[in-house]
């Protein structure tokens, strides 16, 4: 018996009216705040009265923000490779699991996520505090005489930043390592290959993808992270975030703020792009 298959329209075939809602919301909530943060970074001074490139010469030539925002972004280097480390070994762990212990593992990953960051990171305040849980387990061991200052120092940032963002980086490489045909490790051990000779030439290369994502999502939120680096950090350390909110809302002086936000956006726009080179160089790669 012969059916009648009904086909509807192509996707590229409905109307472009059905786009203007989520259009719309773009337009307003996205394009028209980057316009106006646009235009407000162009006046010379904090009462709004004249137009001039004086916020972007003081950026250039203040000797005080560029070091800001390289700090910033080193801190973003620093934390990805941290998760990076930590991620791979999770990914890998959970792949070579049985199915129950995968489960396990998927919801301790997963768990963060349905969390607060806020949370998450006074837990962190609370861990590396001077009556904390490491101060007061080393003392108790022996291996120290007095609490250890871990609160407001960047290792110490570097590490709840990691424990934050640390879903971002794993499930990426989940994703990864589960495409990676067993057949080719197997191969390779077949060869005569070491373990490790077969991780640097077959699994490394074939899961890049995977490695490029995350760390581009966790680069991205690491230096972002306002709450983090804020509670953490306290007043020792100054990034991007909260420079940002010092010009705006303690010292009103909006131009500035808008400036170096915009400087702030084209410097994490150029490492997206950077990132996504390299997703392409890798594909070739892996094509080849």
């Amino acid at each position: 018996m012969n059916t009648a298959v009904v086909k509807g329209p192509p996707a590229t075939g409905y109307s472009l009216a059905f786009a203007s809602p989520l259009a719309a919301f773009f337009v307003l909530f996205f394009l028209a705040p980057l316009l106006l943060l646009i235009v407000i970074s162009f006046y010379a001074t904090p009462d709004l009265k004249s137009f001039g490139l004086d916020q972007y010469i003081k950026i250039a030539t203040d000797g005080f923000t560029l070091p800001v925002l390289a700090d910033t972004l080193w801190l973003g280097v620093q934390t990805t490779l941290l998760c990076l480390v930590l991620g791979y070994a999770l990914a890998w762990s959970y792949v070579r699991s049985p199915r129950t212990m995968q489960k396990v593992l998927m919801l301790i990953i997963v768990m963060p996520l349905l969390t607060s960051v806020v949370v998450r990171t006074f837990a962190w305040v609370v861990i590396l505090g001077r009556q904390g849980i490491v101060n007061s387990m080393l003392m108790e061991m022996g291996w120290i005489s007095g609490p250890l200052k871990l609160l407001y120092t960047r290792g110490g940032l570097i590490v709840a930043l990691a424990n934050v963002q640390l879903p971002l980086m794993a499930l990426p490489l989940i994703t990864a390592l589960q495409k990676l045909d067993p057949n080719l490790e197997d191969a390779s051990s077949a060869l005569g290959a070491s373990a490790l000779r077969t991780f640097v030439r077959i699994t490394l290369p074939l899961t890049l993808p995977g490695i490029l994502a995350g760390c581009l999502l966790t680069f991205a939120a690491s230096i972002t992270a306002f709450i983090s680096q804020s509670l953490i950090g306290g007043g020792q350390m100054l990034f991007m975030p909260m420079y940002i909110y010092q010009q705006a809302s303690s010292l009103q002086n909006w131009p500035f703020a808008a400036a170096i936000s915009l400087v702030f956006l084209i410097a994490v726009m150029a490492c997206v792009a950077l990132f996504n080179a390299l997703g392409r160089l890798s594909r070739g790669h892996i094509a080849d």
